[in-house]
C-alpha cells in the first residue's frame, strides 16, 4: 500500500512563500493499494493536482472517502477531473448525516449559487454511499469506518491489507471526553482504528498554548496528539491538518519539540513526522513496518 498526501492544511488554503515547505492545501491524500485500486481520503483542494496515471495506465474506477463535509475536506470536488470523464466511474463514501442523503448534502455545495455545475450534471457513472457500520472491502483492502469526536457526523478510517495498515484521522478532538492518558479505551475516541497501525495519520492543528482558546472546536493539540499515538501503539506518526497561521518555520520548531517529547518517552524520534503535501510513503512489507518512500 501506498500513500501520497496531496492537501496537509487544516480550514482553508493557505498559498505563499511561508507554506511552501509543508504546503498549503487542505486535506486530501491518495492510497494505492497493492492491486493498484485507487482510494483518495478527503477531497480538499489537493485533490485538484492529484494523478491517477500509474506507469502509464490510468484506472478507470476510483473510491473517494470522505471523512466529513467540512468545506475545507470538499471544496477541491469541482476541480476533480474524473468527475468531468464519463468514462470514469467514481463511488463517494461519506458519514451518515441529518439534512438528506449524502447525495442531497454534497449537492448543496455542487449547486448554484456557489457552483456553475450541478452534481447531476457531472458526465462520470457517479455513485454516492454512507460509509456501513461494519467493515466493507475496496480491492485488495478491508475498510472500517467509526465516528470521531469532532463538530458534525465526522469518521476516520483504517484501511487493512495483510502486510499493512493506515489510519486516517485528520480531524479529531479525543482530549473533548477528558485527559486521553486517564480515560479507559472505550473511552478514547478513535482508539479501535488507531490500535497498533503501521501508519496513523492524525490532527495536530494547535500547539498545547493554542488548545485552551480552542478547546471544543474539534481538533488536537500536540500533547494529545502524541498521547493518542502512544496508547494506540502505532508504528509511525504524521502530524496534519496544520494550522492555516503556522508557517514552515513554525511547524519546524513544533516538530523538533514533538520529537524531543516522544523520545524522552522512550520512543524513537524519527517516528514522529509532519505530514508534507507531495511525500509518499510506503506502508507494509516484509518487516510489516512502515517505510518512507521520498
Amino acid at each position: 500500500m501506498r500513500l501520497k498526501l496531496w492537501g496537509v492544511r487544516g480550514s482553508v488554503p493557505t498559498p505563499g512563500p511561508e507554506t511552501l515547505r509543508y504546503g498549503g492545501n487542505t486535506s486530501c491524500a491518495q492510497v494505492t493499494l497493492s492491486d493498484g485500486t485507487q482510494l483518495v481520503l478527503d477531497a480538499g483542494t489537493g485533490i485538484r493536482n492529484l494523478t491517477l496515471d500509474e506507469n502509464g495506465h490510468e484506472p478507470r474506477r476510483i473510491h473517494i472517502l470522505l471523512t466529513h463535509l467540512h468545506i475545507d475536506h470538499i471544496q477541491g470536488l469541482l476541480f476533480f477531473s474524473p468527475l468531468f470523464d464519463s468514462r470514469m466511474e467514481v463511488t463517494i463514501w461519506g458519514p451518515a448525516g441529518p439534512g438528506g442523503t449524502l447525495q442531497d448534502r454534497i449537492a448543496r455545495y455542487l449547486s448554484a449559487p456557489l457552483a456553475p455545475v450541478e452534481v447531476r450534471e457531472l458526465p462520470c457513472q457517479l455513485d454516492f454511499r454512507d460509509c456501513p457500520f461494519t467493515e466493507w472491502d475496496i480491492g485488495t483492502a478491508r475498510i472500517r469506518a467509526e465516528a470521531v469526536s469532532h463538530r458534525g457526523p465526522t469518521l476516520g478510517f483504517r484501511i487493512s491489507e495483510p502486510d499493512g495498515s493506515l489510519c486516517y484521522i485528520p480531524d479529531h478532538e479525543p482530549a473533548f471526553a477528558g485527559p486521553i492518558e486517564q480515560l479507559p479505551p472505550a473511552w478514547v475516541s478513535g482508539y479501535s482504528l488507531a490500535l497498533d497501525a503501521d501508519l496513523l495519520v492524525h490532527d495536530c492543528q494547535y500547539t498545547d498554548e493554542e488548545y485552551p482558546r480552542h478547546f471544543g472546536w474539534g481538533h488536537s493539540s500536540l500533547s494529545d496528539a502524541l498521547c493518542f499515538a502512544r496508547r494506540t501503539n502505532v508504528r509511525r506518526t504524521l502530524l496534519s491538518h496544520h494550522d492555516p497561521r503556522h508557517s514552515d518555520d513554525e511547524l519546524d520548531a513544533l516538530l523538533a519539540v514533538a520529537r524531543a517529547r516522544w523520545q524522552a518517552d522512550g520512543g524513537a524520534p524519527r517516528t514522529i513526522e509532519m505530514a508534507t503535501e507531495l511525500g509518499e510513503i510506503e506502508i507494509g512489507s516484509s518487516s510489516n513496518a512502515a517505510t518512507a518512500a521520498t
